[in-house]
């Protein structure tokens, strides 16, 4: 998510340049004086953006002119640069560059343009010698080849002593005005591309001038109509400014496949109706995960051949490795072995700030399985289940994803003994931005580790909780390497509370700044009273003005606000909290899930998110999947369907319901995107490097348009218009792992669903009571009622274990445990349970250092009971 650009992939190295003047060439015509502009902000007037550098010191505008360091001794010109990506260039167009240039003491500086990427093909070029003195540089010539998105660098390296470079009031100007973007938006039906599940919502919507009612029709694949109706008319839609109606054709329950949707003369695209439709799209979805990790070979047998590649980042030049990482200049005097972890976005850089919401939501997509009557217990997130290396060592493949950035960010904690001890450093990255596309076994800059900051501190000490009790049935010395960390990070946050990361430091990789931590804090105190059941975290959890305040933003959560991530686990995951408490928690959830109801039925797309330009912002498809967890989870807790038909319908949005007909997850769909900003899959700069894996969410429509090349081709554009599927275009179309971190939960989430039917009432009722408890020890018994009308003929009680709890004699009952998972099976002698009867067992326990608080799941013979 970080706001890369288009780089030459080229060793640089630092120094300081200026650009201001230079000899003109022969005089040639030129465009008329109203030929169009092809620069943004050549006057540096709006500050530095969107000019780049490589191999120099940082840009900045100084007396209106933009100069850098630039060091010298680079054995070649293009070793340092200044550049601009983005730039529209016509096959035949005459153009006329000018500049003005200056350097101190002196140098050669040449213009570029050219293909952004390998093999650099150039268009045109412009020689100039730069003195102290700045001086005027124009020149006019016809460009060849056509090119929407050119690169016009400025080469400035090549001089044995040391520049500084000055740039000013830099123009491209000529070629015909761009031709207004009109994107491909296929039948003016649109529906989820993918399908609808056979219990669930069924909705589409249809792009028409009309605006009175329509009929409709839905065909099988053979061409039969099996359903009909009319239109419901929705008028104009804010967000899209396209007048629309709505088709409901939620009656249609029969599975399946190839129907499409007929109405106004347009037919839709080919979607199913199935209840196993996202089965895959939960694998599909984590896979993303390991095709972005650092440090490991990618294994072709997992992903696919054209997805394999060498560990990046491990020493082996060109790279210069994470083993052994150095601090910016001035932030510390020691490295860190930082290997692992997952590039967090189209960039390799590593962000503990956007690696703990992401893990996270890994974490949580398995915690879920215990609380959740849909889970099945995990039984489809299990070992050998999804495509991990680590398949087959017992533990729960998943868990097992979450660990390779688990084990990053508890080696970002700064070590015993040093300043800000146990606080995390914000990231590491590139010393300076690299270009697309750029294997990470191929990136040649040196690494840096930033500053600590008491986010990233908290989000370590967060998401280490969650580990900690998560991991402790599966590997207890993890768990308790985690704990430890999760508590040293706290008590160093608390000690270091407003330690922000800059806003300016956003060279080389993104800033992910943010001043207000409070509900860091609270985040982080929940997590550690969930593992620990500890009275001082609880205390911090309830003294935070975020414990009974609105954590739910109608525009959805994300890395820089976590409050919601607190409060959605202090809902369903167990504790000691009291019992009226508890329900308060759960409420707030409940009412927010209800507000986003109430916004799916304002908005005619159905989506959960108001339908201003605000609303449509940097990776909001992610933000619309947090709705929809918000929904799922309330439907977890109440097991009401309008929340998890609710749910169902963010996500017709996600899969092709939308203005653009587009499915925003690559390979999911009839037209999805595959051209997502990435140096690893760049297939479009490259045609031997892949597309992004199936499976991968974009970052979607962004009303503000921070990339030159979206600002340009879209300008104008409604919200949801304000996206486009090239690679070119990071503030739209980039990939990240907080976005398909949300994207694994809500998939899991609707794999679970099967074909969303009824929720049948439960038919028995469990009472689990601890009758004594000491240190490392408890006794509990448990009695199981039959509230149905039938006898139940042998039983089979399942419940999961919160932290490290470990079942030891068990009487009138069988017992076994298996990680966290308990079953309990019927001896001979009380198998039979009659309507309004009731068994009764008991074990003794064992407790680590956690919380041990009474399980919220239990179910009999695979139906869930009330508790």
């Amino acid at each position: 998510m970080t706001p890369s650009r288009r780089r030459l992939a080229l060793l640089a190295a630092a120094a300081t340049v200026a650009l201001t003047g230079a000899a003109a060439g022969p005089a040639q015509a030129e465009p008329p004086p109203d030929a169009p502009e092809q620069l943004d902000n050549g006057d540096f007037s709006a500050g530095v953006s969107p000019w780049f550098s490589y191999g120099t010191g940082t840009l900045g505008v100084t007396d209106g002119r933009l100069c850098t360091t630039v060091p010298g001794g680079l054995a070649n010109p293009w070793d340092a640069g200044i550049g601009q990506d983005g730039v529209p260039l016509v096959a035949g167009a005459e153009y006329t560059l000018g500049f003005d240039v200056s350097a101190t003491p002196g140098t050669a500086v040449k213009a570029v343009l050219q293909l952004g990427s390998a093999p650099y093909t150039t268009y045109a070029s412009v020689d100039a010698t730069a003195t102290g003195t700045p001086a005027r540089v124009q020149k006019t010539f016809t460009v060849s080849d056509e090119n929407p998105a050119a690169q016009l660098i400025f080469q400035v390296g090549g001089s044995a002593a040391e520049q500084t470079v000055c740039l000013d009031n830099v123009s491209l100007r000529g070629g015909n005005p761009p031709e207004p973007y009109v994107p491909d938006t296929g039948p003016r039906v649109r529906v989820n591309q993918v399908g609808y599940l056979p219990g669930g919502p069924k909705h589409a919507t249809l792009v028409t001038d009309a605006t009175e009612t329509l009929p409709w029709q839905l065909r099988a694949a053979s061409g039969d109509v099996v359903a009909s109706g009319d239109t419901t008319p929705r008028g104009v839609d804010a967000a899209s400014g396209q007048n629309v109606h709505t088709i409901d054709f939620s009656a249609y329950r029969a599975p399946t496949a190839g129907l499409t949707l007929t109405a106004d003369g347009e037919t839709s695209h080919p979607f199913d109706v199935s209840g196993a439709l996202y089965d895959r799209l939960r694998s599909d979805a984590v896979q993303f995960f390991y095709a972005q990790r650092s440090g490991i070979t990618i294994d072709g047998d997992l992903l696919g051949e054209e997805y394999a590649r060498p560990a990046g980042h491990v020493g082996v030049a060109p790279n210069q490795g994470d083993t052994e990482v150095p601090c910016q200049p001035g932030v510390c005097d020691y490295t860190l072995d930082v290997r692992g972890g997952w590039y967090d976005a189209g960039d390799h850089g590593k962000y503990v700030v956007n690696g703990g919401i992401a893990t996270y939501q890994l974490l949580s997509t398995f915690e879920r399985t215990k609380t959740a009557a849909t889970a099945d217990g995990g039984a489809a997130l299990g070992d050998n289940t999804l495509r991990v290396p680590e398949r087959g060592n017992g533990v729960p493949d998943i868990l097992d994803e979450a660990r390779w950035e688990l084990e990053f960010l508890l080696r970002m904690q700064v070590p015993a003994g040093k300043p800000l001890a146990g606080m995390a450093h914000h990231k590491i990255h590139d010393r300076q931005w690299t270009g697309l596309p750029l294997q990470p076994q191929d990136d040649p800059q040196p690494r840096e580790l930033h500053p600590p900051s008491t986010a990233a501190t908290l989000n370590l000490a967060a998401v280490a909780a969650q580990c900690a009790r998560l991991f402790a049935p599966y590997d207890a010395a993890f768990a308790g390497r985690c704990l430890t960390a999760a508590k040293t990070a706290y008590a160093a946050a608390e000690a270091n509370p407003d330690r922000y990361a800059s806003p300016t430091d956003s060279t080389g990789g993104g800033a992910y700044d943010d001043t207000d931590v409070t509900d860091e804090f609270y985040w982080a105190a929940a997590e550690l009273y969930l593992t620990t059941g500890a009275a001082a975290y609880l205390a911090d959890v309830t003294a935070s003005p975020h414990h009974t305040g609105d954590v739910f933003d109608a525009r959805g959560f994300g890395w820089q606000g976590v409050a919601a991530l607190g409060r959605l686990d202090l809902a369903t995951v167990p504790s000691g909290l009291p019992a009226a408490e508890r329900s308060r928690i759960r409420a707030s959830v409940t009412a927010a899930a209800d507000a986003h109801l109430a916004e799916i039925g304002r908005q005619a797309y159905g989506l959960p998110l108001p339908g201003d330009a605000g609303s449509y912002f940097w990776g909001g498809n992610s933000n619309v999947v947090n709705n929809a967890v918000v929904l799922a989870t309330a439907f977890d807790l109440t097991g009401d369907t309008t929340y998890r038909d609710g749910a169902v319908q963010a996500m017709d949005y996600i899969l092709g319901r939308n203005a653009l007909n587009i499915s925003y997850v690559t390979g999911w769909g009839e037209h999805a995107a595959e051209n997502q900003h990435s140096r690893i899959f760049a297939h479009q700069l490259d045609p031997d490097l892949p597309k992004p894996p199936v499976g991968s969410l974009a970052g979607g429509p962004n009303a503000a348009l921070q990339d030159p090349f979206a600002a340009q081709l879209l300008a104008g554009c409604k919200p949801m218009f304000c996206y486009v599927d090239d690679i070119n275009s990071y503030a739209t179309n980039e990939v990240a792992i907080n976005w398909n971190s949300a994207l694994t939960w809500i998939a899991s989430f609707l794999a679970d669903q099967g074909d969303a039917g009824a929720v049948p009432p439960a038919s028995c009722a469990v009472t689990y009571t601890t009758h004594g408890s000491w240190p490392g020890g408890f006794t509990t018994q448990v009695t199981v009622r039959n509230t149905g009308t039938a006898a139940v003929d042998g039983w089979r009680l399942r419940f999961a274990f919160t932290v490290d709890q470990k079942v030891g004699h068990a009487w009138s009952a069988k017992v076994t445990q298996s990680g966290a998972t308990v079953t309990a099976t019927d001896q001979s002698w009380n198998a039979r349970i009659k309507p309004g009867g009731s068994v009764t067992f008991g074990f003794n326990g064992s407790t680590g250092s956690g919380a041990n608080p009474t399980p919220s799941l239990f179910t009999l013979n695979g139906r869930p009971c009330t508790s």
